[in-house]
């Protein structure tokens, strides 16, 4: 509030009334009718003057009311105001703040430059006048959030005209807002990483921490402390380099900047595509890459830049190199080791060291390939295999006796048959020769093997021919001929041991005749 000026008359009665009565302020300023307030600034002027009292004689009025009042100084030289979006673009380089801004603006302007704390405050004004997407302190190549919109674009069947709705993945950069979106069948898992190497490759570089939301194709078990983050996702972030850190549950602040690019791209490119029809998803993404390029070409509302001019700026140049290969997809699943230290997996079996029989593996499976770890250290590693039913088998994992099985061939067990007698090499082609693959007959010739060493090559060979007599060709058929001694009685009449059975007579009512099948 500025000092009342009193006329020179009602100076002078309060100098008096004060040195030369001694009167209390509240005194003077009733006698004097004043406020008390006037006498204390009259007083206080007097006293940085060097005015007392009684006043010195040749101390004229003129004289005293310049001492008392002596004219303003001149107008201090105005601040420049320093330039508020360059401060806010630098802040989100690594390692710039705002003490250090400052420094570098008043080494410019050294006598017309705001001091610290008033820099502080207008720049914090400044801020305060941005969207909230704006407000949010991100550094440069720090943060890339991702999530599927709530709202779709329509693909039309060409054929059927049914129309599905795809779903809109987003990718936004938390230092300049550049943002990325793709147009998808589904929310599945496969969907959702291809939308993360998409974004990317298009970004050219890798955020050092990827926020998802709580979808659950990115997070199986939300939590607060520690999320369960689906082990593709995890698997696709490490080979990128990036750490997936989800937005906290019921934390909307967390991803505000991802929710302000949703409501961007659904303005801007979807309700921009409203009216087109599109009949794949490949012409919904040519319009939305489109659409996009527009979107990260137009200015800020607030800012006089666009969000490519601050992504070149600021995250290109700090964004991580993407790897040298891209990521390849691979589903993870913690199948059980069975008996015969075999997983299946999509109804392939695949081995693993028989040790880990009956404990629980994990799975990644790729479209190349299949590795199996246990604890953490990878146990196993096969090319995939397509056909159902069939196993892929490494001899490092099979137990020593199971090796030695494998040793055999068909040369080697008719090798060993002819050692025993012409009626057990004969047999044992039989047998090999009624499987469909040779290797299926091989238990039933080791079977025989080890007949002859529990009755004796002798009798095996008697065995053996009987049962080429009568048609029989199996280990079965063998060992109940030896466990019943009829290889010690004589043969019967001579068949043909070429057939299986006696030839059947024609035009028996009970059979139909190979006409009743075509």
């Amino acid at each position: 509030m500025p000092a009342v000026r009193l006329s020179m008359r009602k100076i002078k009665e309060i100098l008096r009334l004060k040195f030369g009565r001694g009167l209390s302020n509240r005194a003077i300023a009733r006698s004097v009718q004043v406020s008390p307030a006037t006498v204390s600034d009259c007083l206080m002027r007097a006293k940085l003057a060097g005015v007392g009292w009684p006043l010195e004689p040749e101390l004229d009025e003129a004289t005293l009311e310049a001492k008392l009042y002596p004219p303003p100084p001149p107008a201090r030289q105005p601040r420049v105001v320093p330039d508020f979006a360059h401060l806010h673009r630098e802040l989100k380089r690594k390692g710039v703040t705002l003490q250090l801004l400052w420094q570098e603006y008043k080494q410019v302007h050294v006598r017309d430059g705001y001091q610290y704390t008033q820099f502080c405050e207008l720049y914090k004004r400044f801020k305060g006048k941005l969207d909230l997407v704006l407000r949010q302190d991100h550094r440069a190549g720090e943060k890339m959030f991702t999530d599927f919109s709530g709202d779709g674009i329509d693909i039309v069947d060409p054929v059927t005209g049914e129309v599905q709705q795809a779903e809109l993945f987003i990718a936004v950069l938390g230092a300049s807002s550049y943002t990325y979106a793709e147009a998808f069948e589904s929310q599945e898992l496969r969907c959702w990483t291809d939308g993360h190497i998409h974004a990317f490759e298009y970004f050219e570089g890798v955020a050092e921490i990827t926020v998802p939301d709580n979808t659950k194709t990115a997070i199986t078990h939300p939590s607060r402390y520690e999320p369960d983050v689906n082990p593709t996702y995890l698997d696709m972030a490490k080979h990128y380099g990036t750490v997936i850190i989800p937005a906290r549950v019921r934390k909307p602040r967390d991803k505000a900047k991802l929710e302000n690019a949703v409501l961007i791209v659904q303005r801007w490119i979807l309700a921009a595509l409203r009216n087109h029809k599109f009949f794949s998803i490949q012409q919904a993404n040519d319009a939305i890459t489109e659409k996009l390029e527009e979107l990260n070409a137009r200015k800020f509302q607030k800012l006089d830049t666009t969000r490519r001019e601050l992504f070149e700026q600021l995250d290109k140049p700090a964004l991580q190199a993407l790897p040298a290969t891209r990521y390849e997809f691979a589903a993870w699943s913690s199948p059980r080791v069975n008996i015969d230290y075999h997983v299946e997996l999509y109804r392939h079996y695949y081995s693993v060291p028989y040790q880990l029989v009956h404990k629980r593996v994990e799975a990644r499976v790729t479209a190349s390939t299949v590795e199996l770890f246990f604890k953490g250290n990878r146990v196993a590693s096969h090319k995939r295999g397509y056909v159902k039913g069939q196993h892929t088998t490494q001899r490092e994992h099979m137990p020593k006796s199971h090796r030695r099985y494998l040793e055999w061939t068909p040369s080697r067990i008719l090798n060993w048959a002819g050692q025993t007698g012409p009626a057990t090499r004969t047999l044992a082609e039989k047998i090999l020769a009624s499987r469909r693959h040779p290797e299926q007959g091989y238990r039933s010739c080791l079977g025989l093997l080890r007949l002859g060493k529990s009755y004796g090559q002798e009798r095996l060979e008697a065995a053996c021919a009987r049962a080429l007599v009568i048609g029989s060709w199996t280990y079965k058929s063998v060992k109940s001929i030896l466990k019943t001694g009829l290889d010690r009685q004589p043969l019967p009449n001579e068949r043909n041991p070429n057939t299986h059975k006696e030839p059947l007579p024609d035009g028996h009512e009970n059979i139909r005749g190979a006409d009743y099948y075509q």
